[in-house]
């Protein structure tokens, strides 16, 4: 957080009071309000102070491309330097998410920047320039690609895909029209080892992409033939198009060329790997996957996660790491032993790891080696460190607890040190009522899943979570059916269902997606769209269209918390906190129920 003072950063601007929907029209001096919601308004916004564009209003008399806090602010990538990132991806371009995931922080040999680096010491702006340089036939030259300047580029443009004309010696006449390669048998004797042994390489060099490309055109192999049948299954069951299909034979294809042991069985971190050469990835491993042939090497993000919190940092003592990595894993898998445990979501256990992380690293630079030796003292000792009352340390002590609890039902500590330490709580702020003109226009809008999602959690007061995984069995004769409850649907959302429905009909009628809510990425398979979908198109986000919901329904009802506790699952402690908004004197209002769509 920028440090306060006349010269400060700008930092981000709160919402409008009245609309929660723009951002206020100035921080310093302090307006509450927006342009368009300023009393004895509306107002025209001036002029973008920098740019002097008239339109597209931020705060601060910026304009949202100018304001630094903006998220459509661009600037550059924060690993490669590229033109074109915004701050909502970090500041990152899609080619440097990847390259962080892979390789690990330090200084690059060539230009002494600190970065994500590779095995080869250098950071990805190095190895680019080296590329761009690069012959065929030939390893990238690291130090004369960089040794005097280097070449900056734009944003998620360097894996594009290509188009490779044909070599002169294919023609599509002759015996290439007669046959269909992907098809042809397999031998009887074709296996895959998960344990083969690999020839080992004197030293890396990357293909030339240019000449792979060709040879993937005319070179069968015997993997490609082995998933010809399963590629076909896949793309007849999933919906897949001509293209998607044989991209993914493609890469089949790539993968047989670029493994040195052609008997063994496929890592996905070498799938992955395929993007330096536009291949497809989700794809490939379906089909890897459903053919036997996948050996799941790629750490999910939870995992990338926990290993740069406590693996990488190298000092932690043998017993503690294996400590931590046992309660990652019952934390994601469950427990059928004491303390039996579901698993927890992926979100939930980054938050633990989040809190355990500073207290851990306190313990570490004191001298302990083991969590049997960390005392009720040490624990309030690293507590107290913390600020109080913030969510630091709320995260710090929930993540205690879960942690304690694990080890002291498998017996690995003598006593949970947490034991009779109350957990500090953390103010929650006062749910806030939306425009009702803003869920009108939201609701009416011209995309059916920004429409249907809406009022499902409009009328209805479903979570984001509820709303992406809703499968098409849940809905029977105008009812929907979850967790238990049977909830007649609202008249206004049969009608954007069925606007929803017809629009997925037409446009993905052979996919097999049980799910309601479908994507281009996720009709041809199985999975759950993101949590971005489709709230991305939409100016509300569901959390907060979920409040104004619930606080609609506690100030309609007289403050019936046991009402709001059926309807939407609150807790005790979550109904409170709506029903403190019944005598606060800025939500006291009278019944809004004419003002709601």
């Amino acid at each position: 957080m920028p440090a306060p003072g006349p010269n400060a950063a700008l930092r981000l601007p709160p919402k409008c009071n009245a609309c929660q929907s723009n951002r206020v029209a100035w921080t310093s001096p302090r307006v509450d309000f927006c342009y368009q919601c300023l009393p004895g308004g509306p107002f025209p916004p001036p002029p973008c102070g920098h740019c002097r564009a008239s339109t597209d209003y931020f705060s601060q008399g910026l304009c949202s491309r100018c304001h630094p806090r903006s998220p459509e602010h661009i600037g550059s990538c924060k690993g490669c330097l590229a033109w074109g990132v915004y701050p909502r991806h970090n500041w990152t371009c899609w080619s440097c998410r990847w390259w962080q995931s892979h390789y690990p922080k330090g200084t690059c040999a060539y230009c002494g920047r600190a970065s994500h680096v590779s095995d080869r010491g250098a950071c990805r702006l190095c190895l680019e320039n080296a590329r761009l340089e690069q012959g065929p036939a030939r390893a990238p030259d690291l130090v004369g690609a960089n040794n005097d300047s280097q070449q900056l580029f734009f944003a998620n443009m360097v894996f594009k895909r290509r188009v490779t004309p044909l070599p002169d010696y294919v023609r599509w006449d002759g015996r290439w029209s007669q046959k269909n390669k992907n098809q042809l048998p397999y031998k009887p004797d074709t296996r895959f080892d998960e344990h083969a042994l690999e020839q080992l390489v004197l030293f890396n060099m990357d293909p030339d992409p240019e000449v792979l490309r060709q040879r993937l055109l005319v070179e069968d192999s015997e993997l490609t033939r082995y998933c010809a049948a399963i590629v076909a299954d896949h793309a007849r069951r999933y919906g897949w198009s001509v293209r998607q299909r044989n991209a993914v034979i493609q890469s089949l294809r790539l993968l047989q060329i670029l493994r040195s042991t052609p008997t063994a069985k496929v890592r996905a971190s070498d799938v992955v790997a395929l993007r330096r050469y536009d291949g497809t990835i989700t794809s490939t491993l379906d089909v890897l996957a459903e053919a036997g042939l996948l050996i799941e090497d790629v750490p999910t993000r939870v995992e990338r996660y926990f290993n740069a919190k406590f693996i990488a940092i190298g000092a932690l003592p043998d017993i503690m790491r294996e400590h931590l990595k046992l309660w990652l894993q019952i934390m994601l898998g469950g427990s059928r032993q004491a303390p039996r445990q579901l698993p927890r979501e992926p979100e939930t256990v980054e938050i633990h790891i989040q809190g355990l992380a500073p207290v851990v690293q306190t313990w570490v630079e004191a001298g302990r080696q083991s969590f049997a030796e960390i005392s009720k003292d040490d624990v309030l000792a690293a507590l107290a460190c913390l600020p109080v009352g913030t969510s630091q340390r709320h995260f710090a002590e929930i993540g205690l607890k879960s942690l304690f609890k694990v080890l002291k039902g498998r017996r690995l500590v003598f006593a949970n040190p947490m034991r009779g330490i109350d957990l500090t709580r953390v103010p929650t702020n006062l749910p806030l009522p939306l425009d009702p003109a803003l869920i009108r226009a939201e609701l009416d809008s011209p995309n059916p899943a920004v429409a249907l999602a809406v009022a499902l959690v409009a009328f209805h007061g479903l979570t984001g979570k509820q709303v992406r995984e809703l499968q098409l069995t849940d809905i029977v004769d105008g009812r929907l059916h979850l967790d238990g409850r049977d909830i007649p649907l609202a008249a206004p959302v049969r009608t954007r269902l069925a606007a929803w429905l017809d629009h997925r009909n037409r446009t993905w009628p052979d996919t097999a997606n049980p799910h309601l809510l479908i994507n281009r990425r996720t009709a041809p398979r199985l999975v759950v769209a993101g949590p971005s979908f489709p709230w991305k198109d939409s100016r509300i986000r569901p959390r907060a269209l979920r409040e104004d919901r619930i606080l609609h329904e506690i100030h309609a009802t007289g403050g019936d918390v046991r009402r709001i506790y059926d309807l939407f699952g609150l807790s005790v402690e979550g109904a409170t906190r709506y029903l403190k908004t019944i005598e606060h004197p800025d939500l006291t209002t009278v019944d809004r129920a004419g003002t709601r769509p």
